[in-house]
């Protein structure tokens, strides 16, 4: 239960972040030398059932611990609402409990939070203050970038931990891409 205590920390700070001032948000692209073999990704919906929540936490926990036990170092999240936040969080409890992983935000693009309110900004920039690297795949919104982000993100990972519950959306297309390529995909919510 220590982990989800630590990711209900960054949703406290989340909420109680208006004394707090944001600090500058670096581009950290370049840092990490990701192996493949050694570099999961995670795609799930921005909406997940909240009565279901504990149990996703709880085996996205198992499931990334698992993986570390096997070599994974390298942990990759697009950034979006929901499951990637989550995941996200996950990882960044794992380093402050000691695990020598890395957290790696591939965005699709610099204002991917534009339209977000501004609680769900300063949780999100919390959590990218914490990344070992971040990359945006495009500069600006476009019409594909969202595609763009989650290939980017399958292409430099053996693994893919998903919590895909809907039959339809930018999750089942990446998990999609994700099986054509040969990842070994994870799926919690089963």
């Amino acid at each position: 239960m220590h982990l989800i205590y630590l990711y209900f920390k960054y949703v406290i700070c989340y909420y109680s972040y208006n004394a707090l001032k944001v600090s500058a948000l670096y581009f950290k692209e370049g840092l990490i030398n990701m192996e493949k073999t050694k570099t999961c990704c995670f795609a799930g919906h921005r909406r997940l059932p909240k009565d279901n929540i504990q149990r996703i936490m709880i085996r996205l926990n198992q499931e990334i611990d698992n993986l570390i036990s096997q070599g994974v170092t390298d942990f990759i999240s697009g950034g979006a609402l929901g499951f990637d936040q989550i995941a996200a969080s996950v990882i960044t409890a794992k380093k402050e409990m000691g695990y020598d992983v890395k957290l790696v935000f591939a965005l699709p693009c610099r204002n991917q939070d534009v339209l977000w309110t501004t609680e769900r900004k300063k949780l999100y920039h919390r959590l990218l203050e914490e990344a070992d690297e971040i990359v945006y795949v495009l500069e600006t919104y476009t019409n594909d970038c969202m595609k763009k982000r989650n290939q980017y993100m399958v292409d430099r990972s053996l693994y893919c931990i998903c919590a895909q519950i809907y039959s339809t959306g930018g999750t089942v297309q990446t998990v999609q891409y994700a099986r054509q390529n040969r990842l070994k995909v994870i799926n919690i919510t089963i």
